[in-house]
């Protein structure tokens, strides 16, 4: 499972029951723990969550997210709704919203096995000075149990150096010359081709021309995809929205079930995975 859900008080979606308006961080909190409870209720035993989702700050003295901003819609434009700074936060905090809810979903019993950095080469731009711009989110991993289908042989990535010699290069393989030099058996190194994937990902924004806010990219979805399912499996995502890890899931051989509040992005994620013909999206 891969999954992006509204982050919060940062998008007004104008839809009933929407998550990521609540009045407080807590509110928004108990609300995702809530879907993951029903995600996991269905999830397979061996099964896993990938979940990316990024902070939000206290305005400055404003209360948080982007209050009174004026956001461009196919539709026209939406105003943020007021806020209130939370108990216990200052204007300009750093909110820590996605520890919030991996620390929640850890107490409610998902296992919080690790936590990803996706580094954006390609970041949005800030006006601000006190601070330097922001180019990350996290993506975390959750699992249902304490063991869990997880195949990093297909996600491994390319060493970054194959001089065995090298500080920074692969440690390699160790294996014997059989031929004599000065009557002595020479040990030779063969260096590795790939090495374990690390947990900080690289990968730009890629546009999407739709009417969907927050689309993710689809390099970011694939390496999910791929190490938490086997070929015909069956990935969920509750937060469906233009359908990227329809599209994602599709190309890589596995099956998919897509969720989505907003009939629109229903539409669009199944024009754009299916083109004109009849298949359902959920």
């Amino acid at each position: 499972m891969c999954h992006i859900p509204p982050y919060y008080r940062l998008r007004n979606y104008n839809a009933e029951k929407q998550i990521g308006m609540e009045n407080s961080p807590e509110q928004y909190v108990n609300r995702l723990v809530d879907v993951f409870r029903e995600v996991k209720r269905v999830l397979k035993n061996d099964g896993v969550l990938f979940l990316n989702i990024g902070d939000t700050y206290c305005a400055g003295g404003r209360g948080c997210g982007t209050e009174g901003a004026k956001q461009r819609t196919n539709k026209g434009t939406l105003d943020m709704p007021k806020s209130t700074i939370p108990s216990g936060m200052k204007p300009k905090d750093l909110m820590g919203i996605p520890w919030m809810v991996a620390f929640a979903l850890r107490a409610d019993g998902w296992y919080l096995r690790q936590d990803i950095i996706w580094h954006k080469t390609n970041a949005m731009p800030e006006s601000v000075t006190d601070r330097c711009t922001r180019s990350h989110e996290y993506i975390f991993l959750l699992s249902k149990s304490k063991n869990y289908y997880f195949d990093h042989d297909v996600i491994k990535e390319p060493c970054v150096n194959g001089d065995p010699t090298s500080p920074r290069g692969s440690r390699g393989t160790l294996t014997q010359n059989k031929g004599r030099r000065d009557n002595a058996i020479v040990d030779t190194i063969e260096p590795l081709q790939y090495r374990n994937k690390r947990d900080v990902w690289t990968i730009s924004n890629k546009p999407f021309r739709g009417a969907h806010f927050a689309t993710f990219p689809p390099d970011l979805v694939q390496p999910c995809i791929l190490a938490g399912s086997p070929i015909g499996g069956v990935v969920l995502d509750p937060f469906f929205g233009s359908g990227t890890v329809g599209v994602v899931a599709k190309q890589e051989g596995r099956d998919f079930i897509g969720i989505d509040i907003n009939k629109d992005y229903c539409n669009l994620a199944r024009i754009r995975i299916y083109g004109d013909s009849d298949e359902k999206i959920v």
